[in-house]
């Protein structure tokens, strides 16, 4: 089998690729071979790769950005989807993609249903939920996965920053009223192995029946300020040397962005178990694990250090 993954650079395709390349060719083409700004070019790189699945985890995510790039976030999240949904509609190929929290207002306290009204505050949100209507409206076998405060040990993501201000700064001060679940990409590749993995002989039938959109979060929720504390105490647990001796609670409006962020991302995980059988871990026993692999990496690279140093000075 042939599966088409994007975005393998980024944290939930990286972490898609080991778990995909066991059940088949994975291609991973280079943004000069698949470019979801310039969608008129996809349907010739589709017709030359000739993928058995897609997998596009790939996006424009510079939230905040995407304010003032309106065209270039709408091109690549939904120009570029709906592109890549028509072919496959067309050739019968399954589309597994991505989208998120930002398609709701955040208002209420309930979690988000799939079928829950939109109402994105953003162009980023507005965007994406574009590109969800298109993909809908091809009329393909598809499965929409809806994720939220999506992170990773690597990359540019909240833990890292969190890791980074920890060591610099005395006190944090973190936004407390707005309410999610902080998802690692780990948790959304397990998921989304789990769902595809053991029924690619029948996808296109399994999405006929049971695809459509679902939401796709870790277990549990809690606010911003929640998962920094919880960064900042699992941190220092393992034995990093942190400045941050205080994480303070601050509202929405003491932390103005360009782009307006949903107040309530809850998401409803009922579906994906009815659905497709499968759980997620809560969000604390995720982040531990993303914690040990994060520390572990700073280990790796303390202990490369005096080796570089070594190194510079021999050559000087």
């Amino acid at each position: 089998m042939r599966i088409l993954l994007t975005g393998t650079d980024g944290q939930v395709g990286g972490a898609l690729q080991p778990l995909l390349a066991r059940f088949g060719t994975i291609i991973a083409p280079n943004i000069n071979e698949f470019d979801l700004s310039k969608p008129d070019r996809l349907v010739g790189a589709l017709d030359t790769l000739q993928p058995d699945l897609i997998v596009n985890p790939a996006a424009y995510t510079a939230v905040d950005r995407a304010e003032d790039e309106r065209e270039l976030a709408f091109r690549i999240n939904a120009g570029g989807p709906e592109v890549i949904a028509q072919w496959s509609a067309k050739r019968r190929v399954p589309l597994v993609h991505f989208s998120t929290d930002y398609v709701f207002d955040g208002s209420g306290k309930a979690p988000w249903r799939e079928d829950s009204p939109t109402g994105p505050l953003s162009v980023y949100g507005a965007s994406k939920l574009a590109g969800d209507t298109a993909i809908c409206a091809a009329g393909g076998p598809h499965l929409i996965a809806r994720t939220s405060w999506v992170y990773a040990s690597q990359g540019a993501n909240f833990l890292r920053t969190i890791a980074r201000l920890a060591t610099e700064r005395k006190e944090l001060r973190v936004v407390a009223d707005q309410i999610g679940a902080p998802t690692t990409a780990r948790t959304i590749a397990n998921a989304i192995a789990d769902i595809v993995l053991p029924n690619l002989s029948n996808l296109n039938e399994l999405f006929a029946r049971k695809g459509g959109v679902v939401n796709l979060v870790c277990a549990g929720e809690t606010s911003w300020h929640g998962f920094a504390s919880a960064i900042v105490a699992g941190l220092r647990s393992r034995g990093l040397r942190l400045e941050a001796e205080n994480v303070i609670p601050i509202a929405t409006a003491d932390f103005p962005t360009r782009a307006i962020r949903p107040g309530n991302s809850r998401l409803d995980m009922s579906r994906l178990k009815r659905q497709f059988g499968v759980t997620t871990p809560n969000w604390q026993e995720a982040l531990s694990l993303e914690l040990d692999d994060f520390v572990a990496l700073q280990e790796k690279a303390a202990r490369a250090e005096p080796s570089r140093q070594f190194q510079q000075r021999a050559h000087f």
